[in-house]
Order: C-alpha cells, then sequence, then structure tokens
C-alpha cells in the first residue's frame, strides 16, 4: 500500500490517538489507584498530545514555512528576461517590472500586466523539467 507523505503522518497521528484512549481506558479499568495519580497522570495524559503536535510541527508545518519563504524570495529576484509561469498556468517572457506588476510577454506583440504575487515559478526551476519525465 502506497501513502503520500501526508497520509502516513496522519496516519502516524491517529495510531497516536488511538493508543493515548486506550492507555487512559485501562488506566480507568484498573481502578482507583490509577485515578488517584495526581499531577503525573495529568503530564502523562498530555504527552501524546504534546507529541502529536511535535511531529505536525516539524514535518507539516515547519517545511511549509521553509516552502513560502523560498516562494518569497523567488518572487523578489525576478528580473526582465527571464522565463515565468503564472498561477494560471501562463507561461511568458518578463519585458517589464515595476514595483507588483510585472509586463510579460506571451506571443509576439502580446503582452500582458499580473501581479508579481501572480507567478508561480521561474520556467527554469519548475520540477521535472529536464529530467527527462
Amino acid at each position: 500500500m502506497f501513502l503520500s507523505r501526508k497520509a502516513k503522518y496522519w496516519a502516524l497521528a491517529l495510531l497516536i490517538g488511538i493508543q493515548s484512549v486506550r492507555s487512559s481506558a485501562f488506566a480507568q479499568a484498573q481502578g482507583g489507584a490509577a485515578q488517584e495519580g495526581g499531577p503525573a497522570q495529568t503530564f502523562s495524559f498530555f504527552l501524546p498530545l504534546l507529541l502529536v503536535f511535535g511531529i505536525f510541527y516539524f514535518l507539516i508545518i515547519r517545511p511549509q514555512q521553509k516552502q513560502a519563504k523560498k516562494h518569497q524570495e523567488m518572487l523578489k529576484s525576478i528580473e526582465k528576461g527571464q522565463q515565468v509561469v503564472t498561477v494560471g498556468g501562463i507561461h511568458g517572457k518578463v519585458v517589464g517590472v515595476a514595483d507588483n506588476i510585472l509586463t510579460l510577454e506571451i506571443a509576439d506583440n502580446v503582452k500582458i500586466k499580473v501581479e508579481r504575487s501572480g507567478v508561480q515559478a521561474l520556467k527554469g526551476e519548475l520540477k521535472g523539467e529536464g529530467k527527462g519525465e
């Protein structure tokens, strides 16, 4: 069974959550001694929750923040003459740069203006390009 990376993380979190519920139910089934654990029992109840949060942070949130930062840096570095792809899938060559507006030439004598934030990628940096895929 082939799962995506994100699906594996969610499955791991689900398993940790199920284990937490099972251990709590087992402790309650043991009787009063387990229920009077005090702060140690409270800490052991929240430990899996903290563990799940840590896993989500390091495997999902942090990489997404890095990717967003890299995209912002790419947007700031766009110059005349570069080939870009917009969010809408339009391929063009940058022929004009002004503040947040880029002028793209998409065909001979056909120019459009797009927001800088509307650029998805530089054409030379597209995933899979030049790898024979």
